[in-house]
């Protein structure tokens, strides 16, 4: 009898053992893309490691929702999936839009011609026709339209579209060019009127633009490819009196106007125009940024500054890529070392070097889109999603990375550690997510994390330094200990 309660006794404590061990552990699941060679792969064994960080979560600290992440569709993109065999052109797109991929919720376009075109084009060809009775996006059927059309054959829950006119028809301009120059005053109510033109002719071929931004670079780009100069005051003016009254005739009120769509250390000057007054901020939706302002900062504080000038308002990313630079092929090793350089090692002025040294690809996304969620940014959207090997095509040969690189001539595809690198973000942060507390105690290794609609918590963690860390995961009085080695980025998904 004393053998059998001694049997009882033990099984009693092994059970309450488990149980407690239930309760105060985590249940999570590991995603890791890593210099080692982990493309999203899902970890589940973890060894202890010498140097601890931890990481503590709080779902009752609520910051910005999450309007998306994604990447732009463009003319280059869109032609040299035309030239991809149907098997990879539909990989690719997989790729970006399926629940299995990358599942691009925010996404951005260009309003007639960009750099990424074949060619110089506009909407409105016919100078002085004011009513725009000529207006068409012929330009686009070929390769744009498709393109977008197949992406939202794919998308199961569907996308957002940002689009961005590089510049006004340039007959509406001072300089009549499609490079530089302003807007002349009298063609004010012609340049509104190309937008809704646009929104209405998009709309007839089954493709719905969430938002518009007025001029993508208001400062424009040194003059080198198409582009129209904006003063602050200028597109607020705009805005307040052309744009947005006339949308809103037009039944397209609902559509999202961003202002500015330059780089962050702009902001602040932007902010205090942009939202200046009740009338000036009403058609204003929110304000779009570039990242192309540093390698490496992410400029917190003008990121705050927006968000405390109108903390009701968007504050979207809606362009970034590893420019001046040819994409390095089939070569993973390369987008983690710090070999890239941008425009402004070459040709900042030298009171701003400091902020363009030599960067590493992957480093320089995690961290920016870590950094950017940690200030109030609510969306993250790449540049071009498919270029080829020499970075176009480009009209004016302004070569630059994309996630997705291919070989048309070939029929090859490489997806790049910078796509596994932005699908860390958009396949487990959905839209209507919520940006929570998340502490880490690191120097190093940098953390954010959000709370999704179904309430999963996903926690982005990136470790760039030559480290391996074990990460103690704390939430609701439940913790779990993982590892993230040297060189990695890893979410975890806690349901």
């Amino acid at each position: 009898m004393k053998y059998l309660k001694n049997i009882f006794f033990t099984l009693l404590i092994l059970t309450m053992t488990n149980c407690a061990t239930k309760e105060t552990t985590l249940e999570i699941e590991v995603f890791e893309t890593s210099a080692s060679g982990n493309f999203l792969k899902k970890i589940t064994e973890f060894s202890k490691q010498d140097s601890v960080i931890s990481i503590d979560l709080n779902p009752e600290e609520k910051f910005q929702t999450i309007t998306g992440f994604g990447g732009s569709f463009t003319e280059a993109s869109a032609s040299l999936l035309n030239r991809l065999s149907e098997k990879n052109r539909n990989k690719v797109l997989e790729a970006y839009f399926s629940e299995s991929g990358a599942n691009y919720s925010l996404t951005r376009t260009h309003i007639a011609s960009c750099d990424f075109s074949l060619s110089n084009y506009t909407y409105a060809k016919v100078p002085n026709d004011m009513a725009l009775e000529h207006f068409t996006i012929e330009d686009d059927r070929e390769d744009l339209i498709p393109m977008i059309l197949n992406a939202k054959s794919i998308s199961k829950d569907g996308f957002n579209i940002i689009a961005s006119p590089w510049t006004c028809p340039p007959w509406m301009k001072d300089n009549e060019n499609y490079v530089g120059g302003k807007l002349l005053p009298e063609y004010n109510d012609a340049f509104a009127l190309y937008f809704s033109k646009y929104l209405d002719a998009y709309k007839k071929e089954g493709i719905d633009i969430w938002g518009v931004t007025v001029i993508n670079e208001p400062h424009g780009n040194g003059n080198n490819w198409e582009s129209t100069l904006f003063s602050p005051k200028e597109m607020t003016d705009f805005v307040q009196n052309y744009l947005g009254p006339k949308l809103e005739k037009d039944g397209w009120g609902n559509t999202k106007i961003l202002g500015y769509d330059q780089n962050r250390a702009g902001i602040k000057e932007w902010a205090d125009e942009m939202y200046r007054d009740e009338k000036s901020s009403k058609y204003f939706a929110g304000m779009a940024i570039h990242w192309y302002e540093s390698t490496y900062e992410v400029f917190p504080e003008d990121l705050q500054y927006a968000h405390k000038k109108a903390p009701n308002k968007y504050l979207i990313e809606t362009e970034g890529c590893i420019d001046s630079e040819i994409p390095h092929w089939k070569d993973d090793a390369w987008y983690w070392k710090k070999e890239a350089t941008d425009w402004g090692w070459d040709w900042a002025s030298e009171q701003d070097k400091y902020l363009h040294p030599k960067y590493a690809p992957v480093n320089r996304y995690a961290n920016d889109i870590i950094g950017c969620l940690n200030n109030q940014v609510d969306g993250w959207i790449d540049w071009n999603m498919v270029l080829d090997r020499q970075g176009g095509p480009n009209w004016f040969k302004n070569w630059c990375v994309a996630p997705v690189i291919v070989d048309p001539e070939k029929d090859k595809v490489y997806f790049t550690p910078l796509y596994y690198t932005m699908a860390h973000f958009s396949k487990f942060m959905r839209p209507g997510a919520v940006k929570i507390g998340c502490v880490i105690n690191s120097k190093d290794v940098v953390s954010t994390a959000v709370q999704n609609p179904d309430g999963s918590i996903a926690v982005a963690i990136f470790n760039p330094s030559d480290t391996n860390y074990s990460v103690e995961i704390k939430l609701n009085n439940k913790t779990k200990t993982i590892t993230i080695p040297s060189k990695a980025l890893q979410t975890v998904v806690i349901k």
